[in-house]
């Protein structure tokens, strides 16, 4: 039988293996950042509704350039913003897929500051992109003048800022953006997707999009809106950028029932995100229970928390894996990153975690 290694694949893919969260039937699933709040009767209904009226006309293409859903999430987004500056994909991995291929390629290069999400030099890579690390500081903030002196040697046709960080929460200042997008000579990406759930007042880069027409802000409605299911990931940028992604991005990319469907979840918006300060609530509280414990959290502005340290976080996965709790391995070698999920979900994680650490710790 013919196996992966006997095909002629692209070199630079040979040995590497795909991206993803382990998928396994446990009680508590704690690993992927969903927000665990369903959508209520009355969304499910609507979604219903909208599904069987678009399925009509399923023997034709969808609108292409997804034009109303477009307009919605720039009317949720504000900021001034049309939908001429805004764009849509399968999911905010397309969105930073459809990016790189406009803006990356073969002889260019993208840079991130890592530990960040660990997409952004897989998507580079799959887009021929040199990828260049870059590095946070020992709290996982970023020091402007030292990511500058990076970009200034390197001189990236890309770099991505992630903010709130993933994996591990930290929040960008603006200042920071700021310096970094006066330094870049390319394009730069703003990783919003877990905007939602930083703490009120934190600015997010869309207030720099009228001065920097080489920014790209990306969002998801993955996280904060409930959909991941639905896999719809959007940006706001200039026109220009958005013509730019129009060259690359497969001709009716974004389906009937899914456009349907997102523009029912913009329009349930004040429900969807209702959640939000919950899980905040949920967050600090979990933050705080294990420092109590004596272990380090990362301070978190997203919806969950990096936390450590252990000489072997295998062994702990494992140990809570068994206690029904599915958590995260990712990030620096020494930490755990733990979605926040209900009250009940979160007293569940408490509770296996004070018997892993009387058991191992």
């Amino acid at each position: 039988m013919t196996s992966l290694s006997d095909l002629p694949i692209r070199d630079d893919l040979r040995g590497l293996t795909p991206y993803g969260a382990p998928q396994i039937d446990v009680p508590v699933r704690l690993n992927t950042n969903e927000n665990p709040y369903g959508p209520s009767a009355e969304l499910v209904a609507d979604l219903a509704s909208a599904v069987a009226s678009a399925a009509a006309d399923l023997n034709r293409y969808p609108d292409r350039d997804a034009v109303a859903l477009r307009t919605d999430l720039a009317d949720y987004l504000g900021h001034g913003l049309t939908a001429d500056r805004v764009w849509a994909a399968n999911g905010s991995n397309e969105v930073l897929q459809q990016i790189l291929q406009a803006f990356g390629g073969p002889g260019r290069t993208a840079m991130g500051f890592e530990p960040s999400y660990s997409m952004h030099p897989i998507i580079a890579r799959g887009a021929s992109t040199e990828w260049i690390s870059g590095a946070r500081e020992e709290d996982f903030g970023l020091d402007a003048e030292k990511a500058v002196a990076a970009i200034e040697e390197h001189r990236p046709d890309v770099v991505f800022l992630t903010s709130p960080n993933n994996p591990t929460g930290t929040a960008l200042p603006l200042s920071a953006v700021a310096r970094v997008l006066r330094a870049a000579p390319g394009i730069v990406v703003v990783d919003e997707a877990y905007h939602e759930f930083a703490r009120s007042g934190t600015p997010s880069a869309l207030t720099l999009l009228p001065d920097h027409p080489r920014l790209i802000v990306t969002r998801t409605m993955s996280k904060a809106f409930a959909m991941a299911g639905t896999r719809v990931g959007y940006l706001a940028a200039a026109p220009a950028v958005v013509e730019a992604l129009l060259l690359v991005r497969l001709p009716y990319h974004l389906s009937t029932l899914t456009q349907a469907a997102a523009r029912v979840a913009v329009a349930h918006r004040a429900e969807l995100l209702g959640a939000v300060d919950r899980l905040r609530a949920e967050r600090d509280a979990t933050v705080d229970w294990l420092r109590g414990r004596g272990l380090e959290a990362a301070d978190s502005d997203a919806n969950f928390v990096l936390y450590g340290r252990f000489a072997d976080r295998r062994m702990v996965w494992e140990a809570l894996l068994a206690e029904g709790v599915l958590v995260r391995e990712v990030g620096p070698p020494e930490w755990l990153r733990v979605s926040v999920g209900t009250g009940e979900e979160m007293a569940a994680f408490r509770a296996a975690m004070r018997a892993v650490m009387e058991e191992l710790l």
